[in-house]
């Protein structure tokens, strides 16, 4: 019997449609666009170079072809200005909103800035979507609008106490999208990413996440940090994953999905020491003589929920979402990924 997703797979390939992939010279931005050029669509890109680079962009063409990538259209610009969202939103399909500063630190040390790009850049890509006559517009939000909830796993429907400033503008976005979805009949669709990793994902910069860098310290012989005691737990997803699941809300036709968000994981739980154990055992496997070496502890961050576990059923029941990938299996991809491919 044929996945949800394997059916939406045929289907791509008959029906050529537009997408705006905003962020699409980030980490998850520039592999959606990848897989969709791949699969015979027509993608949108928009980026200001912030946190993205061109060399992603380089390797979706690439990947897909000279012919595929004719397909790409590359907008260079910022979603704080209105005028730029508008402009490439013109004749689009389906739009996902990837664009973000993310990291609950950069939020913490400087939350005017995130804001701009996170509530007001969201908004005004909101309103140009819905200015142009866009039916369906699917976002990144985050697990972190859990915030103090200590319930295990973490349901869609039940939320905690914000613990950042960017669980704060992630949850405003769940909020204007569901007032849109009232009040215009916008259909959208809120992702809430659970620990996302993979190729392309950034290993420098003061806010990388944590796989790439310490899979990056490591091949450097550098010290790891755990924060914490590392008994932290993350529910950690592969890419493909949400690839997956961008794809499913993207084209679904279930009313009932419309103005929801959900959970965007493995339904799985990883500590910190666990985690940090199976990448020097995959490191281990793709490196010659890499010799492992035991991590540091320091303080817990502030502003880091404690343990984070996703309930899948809500993706798994209105848009058929069914994970391909447990953390072992995307960490050997991962780490295969980016012993070829990264310069450390």
């Amino acid at each position: 019997m044929q996945t949800a997703f394997q059916h939406l797979l045929n289907t791509l390939a008959t029906q050529q449609k537009t997408w705006l992939v905003t962020g699409v010279a980030g980490f998850i931005g520039s592999n959606l666009a990848e897989f969709l050029l791949a699969h015979n669509q027509r993608v949108v890109g928009l980026d200001n170079f912030s946190t993205g680079y061109q060399k992603n962009l380089d390797q979706i063409a690439l990947a897909v072809g000279s012919q595929a990538y004719q397909n790409f259209t590359f907008i260079e610009g910022d979603i704080r200005h209105l005028d730029t969202c508008q402009q490439a939103c013109k004749q689009v399909d389906i739009v996902l909103h990837q664009a973000a500063l993310g990291s609950v630190p950069r939020s913490i040390a400087d939350p005017i800035t995130s804001n701009a790009s996170n509530v007001t850049g969201f908004l005004n890509l909101l309103t140009a979507a819905k200015d142009a006559g866009i039916k369906r517009f699917v976002y990144a939000s985050s697990s972190s609008v859990y915030g103090d909830s200590e319930e295990l796993p973490k349901v869609e429907k039940r939320t905690g106490n914000l613990l950042s400033p960017y669980a704060v503008m992630k949850y405003t976005n769940e909020l204007y999208a569901s007032v849109f979805n009232k009040t215009y009949g916008i259909e959208t669709i809120g992702l809430r990413y659970f620990n996302v990793f993979g190729r392309r994902q950034d290993p420098n910069g003061a806010y990388a996440a944590v796989i790439p860098k310490w899979v990056g310290s490591l091949l450097n012989n550098e010290d790891i940090t755990i924060n914490g005691d590392g008994e932290t737990s993350r529910d950690f997803c592969y890419i493909d994953n949400v690839i997956q699941m961008n794809l499913l809300a993207g084209m679904s036709d279930n009313a009932k999905a419309f103005g929801e968000a959900f959970n965007v994981a493995v339904g799985g739980q990883t500590t910190l020491n666990e985690l940090y154990a199976l990448i020097n055992q995959e490191l281990s496997q793709h490196v010659a003589d890499f010799v492992g070496k035991s991590a540091i502890y320091g303080a817990f961050r502030a502003g880091d929920i404690r343990h984070s576990n996703a309930n899948i059923t809500k993706a798994q029941t209105l848009l058929g979402y069914a994970p391909t990938q447990t953390i072992a299996q995307g960490m050997a991809l991962a780490i295969a990924w980016y012993v070829a491919n990264t310069t450390f």
